[in-house]
């Protein structure tokens, strides 16, 4: 137990414990339930993403209290706030989708709100849906004091009537089975009804459960805590020892920044790599290394992707979900078998005050005989499926995820569009035939505004059965459940005047991952001209927080952050 040490750890907020002026400060927390002995102690945040707006979310009070309750076990002074949360799923292929990576610094920003305004000494933080991890994270960077990242959970996988898993991406590719003629109505109403059958975040290695994974491997959160799953008393588990973690952390003097060096992220790329996560890994590892001043560029996701290989069998390419790799040992077994083959810096500190190669010691490694995560003589790539592409349709780079393709490369003419409904509709009416590369612009951080995910488009393609006969390539991005030949973050996007903005439908494209290429058969003199003719368009908002994102936000190539 502290107790009079308690001082030397209330390394922000006021001394409320003496004085009479500070009476105010004092009657105002008796109010909330603090005692006199809670005025001696660290006052720790648990900032809560709780929301019934998503099911990602819809349980992360309950996981709080547990928070809460292993901070005060641990001699701590917590207090719960909130932060918000919007859905991707719900918002995805309409308007509300721009909405979805300003949440991100929504997040982020009011959580350093409140832990500056309320000098609070440590923070655990709890995330569930896409946003929220880098969310937390960004201001956890920021911040700069002793905290833990807590994992909602994923949620467990849904079951068709024919008894087939089923998660939200079988939904958005049931609408282009559907479209097709290949699903009828009952079945797409089977699948919409039985795809999330609770609370927790989309199962397969989609954006949730692979910040989840990455931020493990960083360790800013506890081993085993990325794939435990929501409904179970290891979530619970998870949050009470977090709780308990945090005030250790402020009597160790360890702090968020002690942690996330650039090996660190070099740890989080490689297991992205290697459990084949969503390409919006870039975007949120590229921000959180910006909040703590480590230099992280797209080269180095590009030189880390040659050495690891891509070895689980995971949706959205693959056929298993986090779900199961919980059952099987974890992303912590996972780890331990990546260290083992020298691929991680065992050496990096964690949020247990052990370096990584400590944690991973105590963890049993993956089941015998599991076929999820394959062996290293075995992988389904040999290295990693997330690329960087770079070319004169994208100087500062554009990202792909090339797992589960039989096929790497493809040049056909561009079908421009200059909105994700347009391009949708087009699909909808069979406008778009093999061969085709889809071109959706103004669609990035800027000309968005947001960056939308496009979940919707390429499960229709996927569904209509043209997931490896078109391209498609935009300033936008992709949800963790995308896949195919599709190219996002290309960047400059088309709002600053890059070379996507330039493009005629008819233009000959080069999507290329063995040659690293996105290009268009354009000579360098014809661009100049296109763009001497170029106008930027207004942005599309004129007030609100969508106008003041277009107007802060930077490159994607820079991680699409608002406090440069």
């Amino acid at each position: 137990m502290i107790n009079d040490k308690n001082k030397d750890l209330r390394i922000r907020s006021i001394d409320i414990s003496e004085g009479e002026n500070r009476a105010p400060n004092r009657a105002m927390l008796r109010a909330v339930g603090f005692t006199d002995d809670d005025f001696k102690k660290p006052m720790i945040g648990v900032a809560s993403t709780w929301s019934e707006v998503t099911p990602c979310n819809v349980h992360i009070d309950h996981l709080a209290l547990k928070a809460k309750e292993g901070a005060k076990d641990g001699d701590g002074a917590p207090l719960i706030f909130n932060t918000i949360t919007v859905s991707d799923g719900i918002s995805m292929g309409h308007e509300g989708m721009r909405y979805s990576l300003p949440s991100r610094e929504v997040i982020a920003d009011s959580i350093e709100t409140v832990m500056g305004a309320e000098r609070l000494d440590g923070l655990v933080a709890i995330g569930g849906c896409d946003k929220n991890m880098p969310g937390c994270m960004i201001a956890i960077g920021r911040l700069n004091v002793p905290a833990v990242f807590v994992y909602g959970g994923t949620i467990a996988p849904g079951k068709s009537k024919h008894g087939k898993d089923i998660d939200i991406v079988s939904v958005f590719e049931a609408v282009g089975q559907h479209s097709a003629g290949m699903l009828d109505q009952e079945d797409l109403k089977d699948i919409e009804c039985h795809a999330c059958p609770g609370a927790g975040s989309c199962g397969g290695m989609y954006t949730a459960n692979t910040m989840a994974s990455a931020i493990e491997a960083m360790g800013m959160s506890l081993p085993g805590s990325a794939s435990n799953p929501a409904e179970t008393s290891d979530k619970l588990t998870d949050c009470y020892d977090s709780g308990q973690a945090v005030v250790e952390l402020l009597r160790k003097g360890i702090y968020p920044k002690n942690i996330m060096t650039k090996k660190a992220f070099e740890n989080a790329i490689t297991v992205v790599m290697a459990l084949g996560g969503s390409t919006n890994a870039f975007l949120h590892l590229l921000a959180i290394a910006h909040s703590v001043d480590v230099d992280l560029t797209l080269d180095d996701f590009d030189r880390i992707r040659k050495k690891v290989p891509h070895l689980a069998d995971l949706k959205p390419s693959g056929k298993y979900v986090m779900h199961d790799l919980h059952s099987v040992g974890g992303v912590s077994g996972v780890m331990k078998m990546l260290l083992e083959a020298g691929l991680l810096h065992g050496d990096c500190l964690t949020v247990t005050g052990k370096t990584l190669a400590e944690n991973l010691a105590d963890q049993a490694p993956l089941k015998e005989g599991q076929t999820i995560i394959r062996p290293f003589d075995r992988p389904i790539r040999e290295s990693g499926p997330l690329f960087v592409l770079k070319g004169n349709l994208a100087p500062e780079g554009g990202i792909a995820k090339m797992s589960g393709l039989k096929i790497s490369n493809i040049t056909g003419p561009a079908k421009v569009f200059d909105s994700e409904p347009a391009a949708t509709q087009a699909v909808l009416n069979n406008e778009i035939k093999e061969g085709d590369i889809v071109v959706i612009r103004y669609a990035g951080p800027k000309g968005g505004p947001g960056m939308s995910e496009m979940l919707s488009i390429t499960g229709i393609i996927v569904g209509k059965g043209l997931g490896e006969k078109v391209g498609l390539i935009t300033d936008g991005r992709f949800s963790g459940g995308t896949h195919g030949l599709v190219v996002g973050h290309v960047s400059p996007e088309a709002q600053v005047g890059g070379p996507i903005a330039l493009i005629k439908t008819g233009d000959l494209i080069t999507i290329n991952s063995e040659t690293q290429e996105l290009s268009v058969d354009l000579t360098e003199e014809e661009m100049s001209a296109r763009l001497s003719a170029w106008t930027a368009p207004p942005l599309r908002y004129s007030r609100g927080i969508l106008n003041k994102y277009a107007r802060l936000v930077s490159s994607a190539s820079k991680g699409a952050v608002t406090d440069l």
